[in-house]
């Protein structure tokens, strides 16, 4: 591997991969064009046709689908930026050039933030169309997934969304005139030489397109075991939780909690990830008891009250049928015990149709 590297090449050196003259725009007549947006443009498309491909085989129409997706676009896009320009508002210098909040070119989109926007419109075309919301996110899931996967590619045309300097087998090498100088970190600097003109970094966009791979299987394989709506949900926040939260430990290009150090993104992952794992062993366990079929959170809420509801009733039959021996039985009283025995009775044989469905 040549220790100057040409301005528009990177390199995989322990892989003994060099890519030569790697384009961060194209030109098209008199329209130049980023990579970055050629790429998203890309995984947003395969996003719509892996989300119409999901409804058609779960019984959907498609076209539903295909009619939300440019409501989903818009929003997901601008829920993106807000999020990104909010966390990274000091550091962007959007005060004193506000302007700068519409320009894209140079990337700033969060992932969180457009699932937000994403999940917002959701609700509410949910609502005006009367459709089952989390039915529709659990198809649209898999369009997200699929969306960051290719998605994350746009970064790496654009050389951005790297991690500290790293050795490694995977180590990646991109020109220092390429990246934007906040994205050098301290460890990225004391590796810099004069005599090469590269930074080594953990190329972390290829770890995160890689492990939502495995994200979109475990979703793939929930989808012929799922029991309710809302499951395959539950396992794509659970798992990009998981992801985003040990990657944007390593990211050099982290957002902030306001005033603090601590990087939004790896709270928001983890955080999203306990609640996901969570609500999904409580619901499992509801769906594997027959509580709840294929429905929703909300299902599965009053489920629970009315289990524990039940619960609660009979423990109270049980202390009242404890004390009654402790009473002075006579002739009398034991015509209010049979009175008593029976009103406990009763709950039993509402039990019998369920038993039988069981």
């Amino acid at each position: 591997m040549p220790d100057i590297m040409g301005k528009m090449d990177i390199a995989f050196p322990h892989l003994g991969i060099y890519l030569h003259n790697v384009p961060k725009t194209i030109t098209i007549g008199n329209f130049t064009i980023a990579m970055y947006g050629i790429v998203m443009a890309i995984s947003m498309l395969c996003g719509i046709l892996m989300a119409a491909h999901m409804a058609k085989r779960t019984g959907q129409d498609p076209n539903l689908y295909w009619d939300v997706s440019i409501w989903l676009i818009i929003f997901a896009l601008i829920g993106a930026r807000l999020y990104y320009v909010i966390f990274f508002w000091e550091q962007g210098g959007y005060a004193e050039h506000p302007l700068q909040i519409f320009n894209l070119r140079q990337g700033g989109l969060a992932v969180y933030g457009s699932i937000i926007g994403g999940i917002i419109t959701l609700i509410v075309y949910c609502r005006i169309k009367k459709k089952k919301l989390l039915r529709m996110m659990d198809t649209a899931a898999y369009g997200m997934i699929i969306g960051q996967i290719i998605g994350r590619w746009a970064n790496f045309f654009n050389r951005e969304v790297f991690g500290q300097y790293t050795d490694s087998l995977f180590a990646m090498r991109l020109p220092v005139e390429m990246v934007r100088e906040r994205d050098i970190d301290e460890t990225i600097a004391a590796h810099m030489s004069s005599s090469v003109n590269y930074i080594q970094v953990h190329p972390t966009f290829l770890y995160e397109s890689v492990l939502n791979i495995g994200v979109l299987i475990l979703m793939l394989i929930q989808a012929r075991k799922k029991r309710y709506d809302g499951r395959i949900t539950l396992t794509y926040f659970a798992g990009y939780g998981i992801v985003r939260g040990c990657i944007e430990y390593i990211r050099t290009d982290q957002l902030y909690i306001p005033h603090t150090t601590i990087p939004v993104n790896l709270v928001v992952g983890f955080i999203v990830a306990v609640i996901a794992i969570i609500v999904m062993i409580v619901c499992d366990r509801l769906a594997k008891a027959g509580k709840i079929s294929v429905t929703d959170f909300r299902a599965a809420a009053e489920a629970y009250a009315a289990s524990a509801a039940k619960e609660s009733v009979k423990a109270a039959q049980e202390e009242n049928a404890e004390a009654t021996p402790q009473t002075d039985l006579g002739a009398e009283p034991k015509t209010d015990i049979a009175a008593k025995t029976d009103l406990i009775e009763e709950p039993a044989a509402d039990k019998e149709p369920e038993n039988r469905s069981e």
